[in-house]
């Protein structure tokens, strides 16, 4: 497939690319900042100007691309990573502001380019707890896509959810597939060190419900998305298999959270931001478990 990829310079993406590269797929970066790969093109691009949103999702994935007897057609798939990755980067109405406008706009130009697949990057702070103010508690275990009451209070994860608002408007209004990956806490290799320390300490981990996303399985799962067609709007958790803890699950949400609501039994080690869905839909099979590095 030919894929255009937003924010592949990013901590995900520069993972996820060479992914999809080894599963044959052509891959153009949109983003400001240049991503290291011979086999990648990097276009600058705003993305909060629509106009250079359009234009870039009918560009050339490469020099090389000249030399063809015609240019090649629409993109197969539109993958969309850039953003403000978290509050307190920039201040919070910008947060917001820039990261619905990317979002419209690579939504708006995909559909009305009849690119057949878009895939959005929303985020696991969607479910309450991430970035509130304090401590606070999540509504339900497992947190799930279908059932699970997103009611954040901050800039970042609100701008997430007026993304996925967007994309199950144009999902329906172009009758396209638009698939929204609630990302969970993204770990690159390097980062498995710490998850020695993760286990004895699980109150550090709350904020991100005792799951983790490797960059590399998120590649895979991008990968199993574009390969999908025919479902329309979804919204896909996107984690690992199991819990950043050092015993079972089950135990210890009862003991530490006896007041939060269980809506069915979790396996042993299973990561309470489920990725069920993921399993069954797309046919995802992690990679990467952190027992197997730390």
């Amino acid at each position: 497939m030919r894929i255009v990829f937003t924010g592949g310079s990013g901590r995900a993406g520069k993972h996820c690319v060479p992914y999809l590269l080894s599963k044959g797929h052509k891959v153009l970066n949109l983003d400001l900042v240049k991503l290291d790969h011979p086999d990648v093109m990097t276009l600058k691009t705003d993305l909060t100007d629509s106009g250079q949103v359009f234009n870039a999702l009918t560009s050339l994935f490469s020099m090389d691309e000249y030399s063809l007897p015609e240019r090649p057609g629409r993109p197969d798939a539109v993958i969309h990573f850039a953003a403000y990755p978290c509050n307190l980067i920039v201040p919070d109405n910008t947060t917001f502001t820039s990261n619905v406008a990317q979002t419209y706009n690579v939504i708006e130009a995909a559909c009305k380019l009849g690119i057949p697949r878009i895939i959005i990057a929303s985020s696991e702070t969607v479910y309450n707890v991430c970035f509130t103010q304090g401590d606070s508690d999540y509504n339900q275990f497992p947190l799930d896509e279908e059932t699970y009451d997103t009611n954040p209070e901050d800039s970042y994860a609100c701008s997430k959810l007026c993304g996925e608002r967007i994309a199950r408007s144009f999902a329906r209004r172009f009758n396209t597939d638009i698939y929204a990956f609630r990302i969970g806490n993204v770990i690159i290799p390097e980062d498995y060190k710490k998850f020695k320390q993760f286990a004895e300490d699980p109150a550090s981990r709350k904020r991100n419900a005792w799951s983790y996303i490797d960059a590399r399985d998120l590649g895979q799962i991008c990968h199993l998305a574009c390969e999908k067609g025919g479902l329309g709007y979804q919204v896909f958790n996107c984690t690992n298999d199991t819990a950043t803890l050092n015993e079972k699950t089950g135990d210890f949400l009862k003991r530490e959270f006896p007041n939060v609501k269980v809506t069915r039994e979790l396996g042993d080690d299973e990561a309470p931001l489920s990725n069920k869905k993921i399993k069954d839909v797309l046919g995802f099979k992690e990679e990467h478990n952190w027992r197997k590095y730390a």
